[in-house]
């Protein structure tokens, strides 16, 4: 027995040293939560502000009404107590007690209620605002389209880069762990934004804690805020609408910057995506088209059917699958659809689309010899999928061609069998 005790008790200090040790490696995220937070996070817009003089006034008081209850009752038990020969009250009703309980609580509703209700009409107020951003949820990252002011035209797709070995637990996990993404949206500081959201699958909600925003993004729907940042900085949220499996990968970061530097990211960030604008009627060969889509694939494939294609979980092996190695229509047509776990890729490229389907007919043990070009997608969208199974540069035998619809049904039959 006093072996057993002197094993948990070391097993005990153990953990705690661990423990400790590992509280002490943690520091602040910067933008995001702090160690040992106990209060909101630090506002840096005037929304943010009135909701935490909201949080901390509605609370005192509460816990102000708490104590006066409380203390008038426990007096009264302990004062009027049969045990000291009290005597209860014969009287039956009084219109003084009636009138003051219900005066006062309406006095205290009433006082909560104009500030939140101030607070709320002027979080709904979008107008007059100097850029208009969409933020479109998908599963799981959010793109952005920048529809209104300085940067109109610019879109991106913003995706979660903390990297797979620090989720596996293989490595040391950063200050910014699933808090961090390749394209952060970048706005200029005193100036009202406004954030159109929508989804593409299921809901998600965009939420920055400093900015005191938090908007559901609904398929079929189209919701709005704003904020207005006064101190440049970067600001991190995630979705806060539980949306699947990788809700958890979903995060939003804000870098908040100056007038000039912002007017600076702008043309920049312009003249990258003329940069990487892609002809579509471009004759893609098999190796750029390869090179182009592993690029793809790992930044929007490989989290759910990992990079050797061996696919987990819903996500069923891309390896040797009899629908990535089947007739194109099928594959292309869940590529663009979404099937089951697998959600709709519609806000890639044509060429992104083309590339990443050719890379993973020709990765691994897959080797169709096949290329798909992206003019088969601008097809494909308009629902004309090109027949049979193809061959190299995309051309389809007419001895191997089938009905695109008997295709349709192919991919069907093959389940949760997900490409792309």
């Amino acid at each position: 027995m006093k072996m057993w005790k002197k094993a948990s008790a070391v097993c005990l200090a153990g953990a705690s040293l661990l423990a400790s040790q590992a509280a002490s490696a943690v520091s602040d995220m910067p933008g995001g939560p702090a160690v040992r937070q106990l209060n909101l996070t630090e506002p840096v817009t005037k929304i943010a502000e009135q909701i935490h003089w909201l949080n901390w006034m509605m609370l005192i008081m509460c816990t102000v009404i708490f104590v006066a209850v409380f203390s008038v009752m426990f007096y009264s038990v302990f004062k009027h107590r049969k045990a000291k020969g009290a005597k209860p009250a014969a009287f039956h009703e009084s219109i003084t007690v009636e009138v003051i309980w219900t005066i006062v609580p309406f006095i205290i509703v009433i006082a909560m209620a104009l500030p939140a209700t101030k607070t709320v009409v002027a979080m709904k107020d979008t107008t007059n605002s100097d850029i208009t951003i969409k933020a479109t949820g998908y599963q799981w990252k959010w793109g952005y389209d920048y529809l209104k002011g300085e940067g109109e035209g610019i879109s991106f797709v913003s995706t979660l880069t903390t990297p797979r070995e620090q989720i596996n637990n293989e490595q040391p996990k950063s200050n910014t762990y699933l808090m961090e993404v390749d394209n952060e949206l970048v706005v200029p500081v005193n100036k009202k934004i406004r954030i159109v959201t929508t989804a593409n699958d299921v809901i998600h909600a965009w939420m920055i804690p400093a900015f005191g925003v938090k908007q559901d993004a609904i398929p079929g729907f189209v919701r709005d805020t704003w904020f207005k940042a006064e101190k440049i900085g970067v600001y991190r949220g995630q979705c806060a609408e539980l949306c699947g499996k990788e809700h958890a990968f979903m995060p939003i970061v804000v870098r908040v910057v100056s007038d000039a530097d912002y007017t600076k990211w702008v043309d920049g960030k312009k003249k990258e995506l003329a940069a990487k604008a892609d002809d579509p009627n471009k004759t893609w060969t098999l190796d750029e088209s390869k090179v182009r889509g592993e690029k793809v694939y790992a930044a929007n494939c490989a989290v759910c059917h990992q990079p050797n294609g061996k696919g987990g979980g819903a996500f069923p092996a891309l390896d040797g699958s009899k629908l990535v190695n089947g007739p194109k229509a099928g594959q292309m047509h869940i590529m663009l659809e979404g099937k089951a776990a697998m959600p709709s890729w519609k806000q890639l490229s044509d060429t992104e689309l083309a590339a990443v389907m050719t890379y993973t007919r020709n990765a691994w043990s897959n080797k169709t010899g096949e290329v798909v070009q992206p003019s088969d997608f601008v097809g494909a969208r308009a629902g004309k999928f090109p027949e049979g199974g193809g061959a190299a540069g995309g051309a389809a035998p007419k001895a191997e061609a089938k009905p695109a619809d008997k295709a349709d049904k192919q991919a069907s039959l093959a389940g949760n069998r997900v490409a792309g």
